[in-house]
């Protein structure tokens, strides 16, 4: 049975959709993800670029990550929700954050990442995998 993958941000101007799997679900605790999440790391989802359909418009920050790849963090210019991520090393792909589902029961993370920065306070579930830095990645 095919699960559709629906949300957007906090006022409704950009929505998102795909009834793909994800290809890679985790959970980064980089210290660019703790600052734009405001939280311990940023729960993520990435599915193949050419099945998401996209609607509303968005503006985008770019940052460069440690490994001197860049990341794109795109937002609701409207209410500045982080709706989702292009990473230059997965040029295929795009990175849903788990908390703008619609129904967020959806996300299972797989693994932990970048947890070397994660902070004293950030309690992760001992069950996941932990990556010290990045996980490996498949294309």
């Amino acid at each position: 049975m095919s699960v559709k993958f629906t949300g957007g941000c906090l006022c409704g101007a950009v929505r998102y959709e795909t009834e793909a799997q994800p290809l890679f679900t985790g959970n980064c605790h980089c210290t660019d993800c703790q600052r734009a999440s405001g939280g311990p790391y940023t729960p993520a989802m990435f599915f193949p670029a050419a099945t998401l359909k996209i609607t509303g418009s968005t503006k985008s920050f770019r940052s460069i990550a440690d490994s001197g790849n860049y990341f794109d963090r795109h937002f609701c210019p409207t209410c500045g929700t982080q709706v989702f991520g292009k990473l230059q090393m997965l040029p295929d792909a795009i990175g849903l954050r788990a908390g703008t589902l619609d129904d967020t029961s959806l996300y299972t993370p797989t693994v932990d990442f970048f947890v070397a920065s994660a902070a004293h306070w950030d309690f992760m579930n001992p069950k996941l995998p932990k990556f010290a830095n990045a996980p490996p990645v498949t294309r």
